[in-house]
């Protein structure tokens, strides 16, 4: 947005475009979750715009962005790998404008299934969002076609500005935002609205520690690239802020912080667990900043997190759990040795049924060279109730003369 558009935006235009969206764009709730307010301190509630159509914040922007085009608009194009690509295919289709996207060839099936649900023809190949982007571009100069880019483009900020839009009438005595930065679209657009109506609302952006260009571009006044780096936020994990965006955050977001992906992966499984918020890694960044101290919430009145998006990969969300059975102590490898005869398996499952573990997985190892001839080895993934059953079933298995490995009583 150059200075001039900025100038000429108001509070009242950034109104009216959320207005004109409202017959397909959902007002996503915002609710309170005692048990990062009790972890954290102060007045915590969460904005989900994982529940918004398709998915994530993204849909604003796009029916934001198809609202300028012309009627005789030939068609859309846009370089994505999930999230903006299913909102322009979506706001497309409302729309009645023919849409194609460009995905990596290494691109999620599930979000190709989904951009192909929602009508538009997708192009795969490349390596990178980025070298779809230039695709896309390509395709557009080719084809007469309209690129939309996914943050850096002033109806698309203006559109993500509906976020901020719903806040201001839904939290009256709001004193701190904090909102994911990706390529910033959203951080700006929020800011933006929040800033125009409630200058002293404090706005932190968060950023994966993984891949935060912003910080290193807001001291250079000038878009900085950052290496790519896989994060389990792949909805932010963006190597170059955009021109627009860039100058954006830095008249309107107060700070930047970034998290780790072990406290996005913990973010995660808390807004599912106690939330029953299913969150992709980026959408859970800005409750993993205040789950890790990285913000401190506001003493008083209401600090909100968004909870940007909820694409997330199944087989991504089924290791996230899995692992956090392990830290908690809800699930245990064992390994034992057992009489290399018939029945002699089945006393060491018999003694794990009697201390009320569950047995997931079992294998035979018997190529193990230091397993007596007469013995075999057997391993086990159990479910446990948490440390203290695990300790009983170790006694419980010494008792009963099991030689193991995996438990210490």
């Amino acid at each position: 947005m150059s200075p001039t558009a900025q100038a000429r935006t108001s509070l009242e235009e950034l109104r009216r475009i959320h207005a004109a969206a409202g017959a397909i764009v959902r007002h996503t709730p915002v609710f309170s979750l005692n048990s990062v307010s009790e972890r954290c301190g102060g007045h915590i509630v969460l904005k989900a715009e994982n529940l918004q159509r398709t998915g994530s914040f993204k849909l604003r922007g796009a029916l934001s962005k198809l609202a300028t085009l012309a009627e005789r608009t030939h068609g859309v194009v846009a370089g994505s790998a999930g999230n903006h690509a299913q909102a322009l295919a979506y706001a497309a289709r409302a729309r009645g404008i023919r849409c194609t996207v460009h995905m990596p060839a290494g691109a999620a099936i599930s979000k190709i299934a989904a951009v192909r649900a929602y009508g538009a023809r997708v192009e795969q190949g490349g390596e990178s969002v980025d070298d779809c982007v230039e695709r896309a571009r390509a395709d557009a100069e080719a084809h007469g076609w309209v690129f939309v880019h996914p943050f850096d483009d002033e109806h698309i900020v203006r559109g993500q500005a509906g976020v901020g839009v719903e806040l201001l009438g839904d939290v009256p005595d709001l004193a701190h935002v904090i909102v994911p930065i990706g390529g910033g679209g959203l951080a700006a657009g929020v800011a933006m609205a929040i800033k125009l109506a409630r200058p002293e609302v404090r706005i932190t952006g968060v950023q994966a520690a993984a891949c935060a260009p912003f910080l290193a571009s807001l001291r250079e006044h000038r878009p900085i690239p950052a290496p790519a780096v896989a994060t389990i936020a792949d909805g932010i994990a963006i190597k170059r802020p955009g021109q627009l965006t860039l100058g954006l955050i830095e008249r309107w977001v107060d700070d930047l912080v970034t998290v780790d992906d072990d406290g996005i992966a913990e973010a995660m499984i808390v807004l599912l667990e106690r939330g029953k918020l299913l969150a992709e890694g980026a959408g859970a960044a800005t409750t993993a900043a205040l789950l890790t101290g990285a913000v401190t919430p506001a003493p008083r009145g209401v600090t909100v997190a968004i909870v940007s998006g909820g694409n997330v990969d199944a087989n991504v969300l089924a290791r996230l759990i899995t692992r956090r059975e392990t830290r908690v102590g809800r699930r245990l490898r064992l390994h034992a040795r057992v009489p290399d005869r018939p029945g002699g398996l089945a006393g060491l499952l018999d003694t794990v049924a009697a201390a009320g573990a569950n047995v997931i997985e079992l294998v035979h190892v018997r190529d193990d060279p230091d397993l007596p001839l007469a013995q075999t080895g057997v391993e086990l993934l159990l479910e446990v109730r948490g440390d203290e059953h695990a300790d009983a079933l170790a006694e419980r298995l010494q008792a009963a003369g099991y030689s193991t490995r995996g438990l210490q009583p």
